[in-house]
């Protein structure tokens, strides 16, 4: 069975921690699965404010008892993996073992919060961050000493504690269709969530692509995004787990949102 998460911008309406813990404890009452939210430092206009993912899902983690709860997707390389870390054993813990880590590359192209900000704009050179990023925190959730040196962080013999609830945290690994890498990054850790779809082949063409490397699907969630009211059947018979809905930041209005909440996921 196909699971449903709400999946909202933190953009305006939508940038303020109360408003979206509320709006979160309304989507466990309608039934949903999980709660999503964006991680950006600034969007194009005309939107203007915008709220910082972390601190709103620590308050959607105290409104919420079931939901799974993440970031989709954090832009891992513009963070310190080691502040990182502390970040999701932290909200890991204040959810009792419900966070779920999306993580990708993010790209300058949708707001330049990488060329505005001072942040490194190759993609090749954020993906090594990535890569070395999730070392460390496997690592670190692991409870074992972490020595790391890499070519872009340092981690010199610091155990962390305390663990994830469950030992570790799971990972989803975002990338567009039809790129391989991003799919071989994603099939060594727990889902793998192709943005941006236009067809059901495209879901179908992605489980190939991740059962070929795992050799298995098992414990592997393959997640979707799509504009509510759209027929997920198709999708969930190409092998989607979980659907995100996916509002438009431009149209984004707090009512339709609440409305979209209320009805309850499609089943």
């Amino acid at each position: 069975m196909m699971l449903h998460a709400v999946w909202v911008p933190l953009f305006d309406e939508l940038a303020d921690p109360l408003v979206v813990a509320r709006l979160a404890a309304s989507a466990e009452e309608a039934g949903w699965d999980g709660f999503f939210v964006w991680d950006q430092l600034w969007w194009r206009p005309p939107i203007s404010a915008v709220a910082d993912p972390w601190i709103t899902l620590a308050a959607v983690a105290v409104a919420t008892e079931r939901l799974r709860i993440g970031p989709m997707v954090t832009p891992v390389a513009r963070r310190r993996p080691v502040k990182l870390l502390r970040e999701t054993t932290t909200l890991d813990v204040l959810s009792n073992g419900r966070l779920t880590f999306g993580v990708g590359l993010g790209g300058d192209r949708f707001a330049g919060e990488f060329s505005r900000s001072g942040d490194e704009t190759d993609d090749r050179v954020r993906a090594e961050q990535l890569d070395e990023c999730l070392e460390i925190l496997t690592a670190g959730w692991s409870g074992e000493t972490v020595d790391h040196r890499g070519k872009h962080y340092l981690v010199d013999s610091v155990r962390f504690e305390p663990r994830p609830v469950n030992g570790r945290i799971p990972i989803w690994g975002a990338g567009f269709p039809g790129n391989l890498k991003p799919i071989r990054r994603a099939a060594r850790y727990d889902g793998y969530f192709p943005v941006n779809l236009t067809s059901p082949d495209q879901v179908a063409s992605a489980v190939a692509a991740v059962s070929a490397e795992r050799g298995s699907l098992d414990g592997f969630d393959m997640v979707i995004a799509l504009p509510p009211s759209t027929d997920v059947r198709p999708y969930a018979a190409a092998g989607a787990t979980w659907c995100l809905t996916d509002f438009d930041p431009a149209a984004l209005r707090l009512a339709d949102v609440q409305d979209v909440v209320r009805s309850g996921p499609p089943r």
